[in-house]
């Protein structure tokens, strides 16, 4: 069985994107009356797919680190990092800031404590996602940064984020 070339993902990965946006695009403008809780489930499917990225990256990083410079199971790593990033990461980074910035703007007015601190913490997550993109760009230069133990302690940041996040929106204690 012949492999996908890379051109071939990204338009498989850009295909679903695109039907993913129809869809919900298509669901949002069929159900003014549900409107908001179908932007609210195409955010939350939007943030689970930003999240897995987030915490499958530094991983691979870490197995990355295990391999040397030019060997074949680099180069593996320096794809499937490029491809993380670029299909499934940044497209749902993107997704899940439309949909919970129209959700601050028509729903919550961008009003309330909580919201506020929700969007700091979503800016940190955004930041740790820059990190990785920089780092993505440096592993696939064979310039390697940090050591496995960073990375390891890098996989907690978003974790801790989503756990911030979440009870800010579930509680709303500053509300």
């Amino acid at each position: 069985m012949r492999k996908p070339s890379g051109r071939a993902v990204a338009l498989r990965a850009g295909v679903a994107l695109a039907v993913f946006l129809a869809a919900g695009l298509a669901l949002f403008m069929a159900d003014e009356q549900n409107r908001y809780l179908w932007v609210k489930a195409l955010h939350v499917i939007a943030v689970i797919s930003w999240m897995a990225g987030l915490l499958y990256m530094p991983r691979l990083f870490i197995y990355h680190l295990d391999h040397a410079v030019g060997s074949a199971a680099s180069e593996t790593f320096k794809v499937m990092e490029r491809r993380l990033m670029s299909i499934i990461m940044t497209p749902a980074m993107v997704l899940s800031w439309i949909f919970g910035l129209w959700m601050a703007i028509e729903i919550y007015g961008f009003h309330g404590g909580w919201l506020h601190m929700k969007l700091a913490a979503v800016l940190a997550l955004s930041a740790a996602h820059g990190y990785m993109a920089k780092a993505v760009r440096r592993f696939g230069a064979d310039d390697r940064i940090g050591t496995a133990r960073h990375w390891r302690l890098m996989n907690e940041v978003p974790t801790l984020l989503m756990i911030v996040i979440v009870i800010l929106v579930i509680v709303k204690p500053f509300a």
